[in-house]
């Protein structure tokens, strides 16, 4: 497929720029392949549009707040998102401006990194301090927002760019499908008999990657840790025994858990790193159902969720969140993928 059919409608007065507070009161475009329907409600009535013995999967890691200011020694500033750790004082980082091999950046009172060298698109450095890298980071780092939010990231941001599922530290991004939940909607899924289970998957540069390539077969997605347990899997297992939708909350979700089934077609516990890439034509082995955000056109997110709902229908649907005014990306409003068929394939 080319590039070019990924190119969805967008109107850029509609990208948020902070949450609907409460969360459940945000727009949920509901989506049904079966019949092609579109319908609109709030992320407050999921309850009613899921059935007794769904499962929702989510992503349980947390972000970690790793955008630094830095300065070098002429006095400018740069501007560091640390990506991956590859020792206690090593990291990969994305780091704009030019720099040389050992550079010190002085990037708190009481710690600085030492450029190491360049590995493609990204830096190697290595911090110096005192205190711990991830109390440093508590301590001197913000949120790592988007750079389509036009705003430098706030106190505020520590608790809404952070799902109530975040446990395992390791994201430069959230999954935001699940910023959408909060205690009082999982009370009421509960009552409902929806269950819960979690996956981890951190959100690295992998998923943000731009597609550059005319042709998206060609694309390739740099690896992201997975882990799927054996708990998980066994609650997809009854849930599928008891005739319940595996619904994936998130594109992370959904590579984790076709990643964990890809091997053998058959789900298995799994832990190390993926690089699988879902786009049109792709058959999937365990979700049923997808809860998504609205996506950035011509990235892997939106190949993804056109793989799974059909590509004509979600480009429908795309214009009809914008004719409604639906607020897109991270901050903004939902939809929920439902009764797909089994031969969607965009």
């Amino acid at each position: 497929m080319q590039l070019s059919e990924f190119n969805f409608p967008f109107d850029a007065s509609l990208v948020a720029t902070e949450p609907v507070l409460p969360r459940e009161h945000a727009k949920l475009l509901v989506l049904s392949p079966r019949d092609h329907s579109i319908t609109h409600h709030r992320i407050a009535d999921m309850p009613e549009l899921l059935a007794s013995g769904d499962l929702l999967v989510v992503n349980d890691t947390r972000v970690r707040p790793a955008r630094v200011k830095g300065r070098k020694p002429s006095g400018r500033s740069v501007d560091i998102l640390f990506v991956k750790r590859m020792t206690e004082r090593d990291w990969e980082v994305l780091m704009k401006g030019t720099w040389r091999e050992g550079q010190v950046i002085e990037v708190a009172p009481d710690a600085s990194l030492t450029v190491l060298g360049r590995q493609g698109s990204r830096t190697m450095v290595r911090i110096e301090g005192s205190m711990p890298v991830t109390q440093w980071f508590d301590m001197h780092g913000c949120m790592p927002l988007p750079p389509y939010i036009k705003r430098q990231p706030t106190q505020r941001d520590f608790e809404w760019y952070q799902t109530i599922f975040a446990k395992e530290e390791g994201a430069i991004a959230a999954p935001t499908a699940g910023l959408h939940f909060t205690p009082a909607l999982l009370t009421r899924l509960a009552e409902r008999r929806v269950e819960v289970a979690k996956v981890t998957l951190h959100v690295g540069v992998g998923t943000f990657r731009p597609v550059t390539v005319d042709r998206i077969e060609e694309h390739r997605m740099e690896p992201e840790y997975v882990e799927v347990g054996a708990e998980t899997v066994h609650a997809i297992e009854e849930a599928k025994r008891r005739k319940g939708k595996v619904v994936a909350v998130g594109t992370t979700v959904v590579r984790a858990l076709e990643s964990a089934a890809s091997g053998t077609g058959t789900l298995r516990p799994y832990q190390g790193e993926t690089s699988l890439f879902i786009a049109p034509g792709y058959r999937f082995k365990v979700v049923e159902g997808l809860l998504t955000n609205f996506h950035l056109p011509q990235t892997t997110l939106l190949m993804l969720v056109s793989a799974f709902a059909g590509t004509p229908l979600l480009r429908q649907a795309y214009e009809e969140a914008v004719r409604a005014r639906y607020r897109f990306y991270s901050y903004g409003d939902a939809m929920l993928v439902r009764d797909r068929e089994a031969s969607a394939r965009g």
